[in-house]
């Protein structure tokens, strides 16, 4: 497939995204969604949604269905609830990964978990990015994951938040229903730096902090770059940054 594909990288920058902002939410968006939708901007590979979030204490997403998506959820900060309609709940916080499948068809909500932190009312938003990937089959069962890695991503390095590829099998990620994609984290320091994996789409997201990518300058919060045919870059901290990668040999046709 990478030799059929024009080497490309794409930089987005954050004041270009989407923008969803209501009463209790903060949203931007780096591909079509919801309202938004331009027909050149629909997906990466096989990464739909991107979706930068802040939502305020109190709120958030009332129960909502979903069908035949892995959806990836990553909080930077704060903590949001989860429950869903296959009885799973859960509380996620920075260093928490959580991956639901929706297969079938599931009901879940999301809220700031916030204001009812010690039993006092706190005001802190909830900051996180949730992503959406195709799963590799229609109609499995649905299905929930969380797994603590903030330990992890004390070594600077980028360490495997969810994947469903072979290579990954017996290290501490979270398994998706893809065998053609995975997504990494890492939490820098000023001067660290990773190098980037190499496929024939990567999708490279700075939810916070700043760094520099090789080749394409600086990259800051919110901004993004799409990656066609190529890796192996690397992306170095010039102030403290996290970032998010999605590796993928694979695309979403037709």
């Amino acid at each position: 497939m990478t030799n059929l594909l024009k080497p490309q990288v794409d930089v987005r920058r954050a004041d270009d995204r989407f923008a969803t902002n209501i009463a209790w939410l903060d949203s931007k968006h780096s591909f079509s969604f919801g309202g938004h939708y331009a027909p050149d901007n629909t997906h990466h590979g096989l990464l739909l949604v991107n979706n930068d979030d802040v939502v305020r204490p109190g709120s958030g997403f009332e129960t909502h269905p979903h069908r035949d998506m892995e959806i990836v959820t990553w909080v930077l900060q704060g903590s949001l609830v989860h429950q869903d309609s296959t009885g799973h709940s859960g509380v996620i916080y920075p260093g928490l990964a959580q991956r639901m499948s929706a297969g079938t068809g599931i009901l879940h909500s999301e809220k700031n978990d916030s204001w009812r932190l010690q039993g006092e009312r706190h005001s802190d938003p909830v900051h996180f990015v949730q992503m959406w990937v195709v799963p590799d089959a229609a109609g499995i069962t649905p299905g929930y994951e969380q797994l603590e890695i903030d330990d992890a991503l004390l070594s600077g390095a980028l360490v495997p938040v969810a994947s469903g590829m072979d290579k990954h099998d017996g290290e501490s990620a979270i398994r998706i229903s893809n065998r053609y994609a995975a997504l990494y984290a890492a939490r820098m320091q000023p001067g660290q730096s990773v190098q980037l994996p190499d496929a024939p789409f990567l999708h490279l997201f700075v939810p916070r902090g700043a760094v520099t990518l090789e080749g394409s300058g600086a990259l800051g919060t919110g901004d993004a770059a799409r990656f066609t045919a190529t890796g192996g870059q690397r992306v170095t901290a010039t102030e403290p940054a996290e970032i998010l990668i999605w590796e993928m040999h694979a695309t979403i046709t037709g």
